[in-house]
């Protein structure tokens, strides 16, 4: 009886231990993606291919409700993704998710994404999500290194 009585109490502190760890989320951030109606138009940025020979070629298609955003003032909310090391950027990505969660992984794939250019000076990497006001353009060929969609003369909005 009394190893019965042992067991029973060992299993009930252990489970109460591991519901203690796994329950308690004030640790854990919250990485609410910061979708809007311009991240949702921005999501529906698809690839045409073609092939050139035996070569794969990738077009960025811009359906029309992106096309309309084209060379217009937008407001996007999301997470600082840095192109370089260093505290302080002036052109980085801005993502609906932070950078420490995991792009690659999950069941949707990787996250819509566009580059950004600040209008002034740099500002100090964060953690935090910011929201960014800035001209909506579209790369005329990402291919030579810059994003499909950009944010330019972006200006940090507090």
């Amino acid at each position: 009886m009394k190893k019965i009585i042992t067991a029973l109490l060992f299993t009930f502190f252990s489970i109460i231990q591991a519901h203690a760890q796994i329950g308690s989320n004030a640790d854990v951030p919250d990485h609410t993606p910061m979708m809007n109606k311009t991240w949702d138009a921005i999501d529906k940025m698809a690839y045409k291919v073609t092939y050139n020979g035996a070569k794969k070629v990738y077009t960025p298609f811009y359906p029309k409700e992106l096309k309309a955003l084209e060379n217009k003032v937008v407001e996007l909310p999301g997470y600082m993704v840095p192109l370089h090391s260093g505290r302080n950027h002036k052109n980085f990505m801005m993502s609906v998710l932070p950078v420490m969660q995991c792009q690659f992984c999950g069941s949707n794939g990787i996250p819509p994404m566009v580059e950004v250019t600040l209008k002034g000076g740099a500002i100090k990497f964060s953690e935090d999500p910011i929201k960014l006001k800035g001209k909506m353009v579209f790369t005329k060929d990402p291919l030579k290194g810059n994003s499909e969609i950009q944010i330019v003369d972006a200006e940090l909005i507090k």
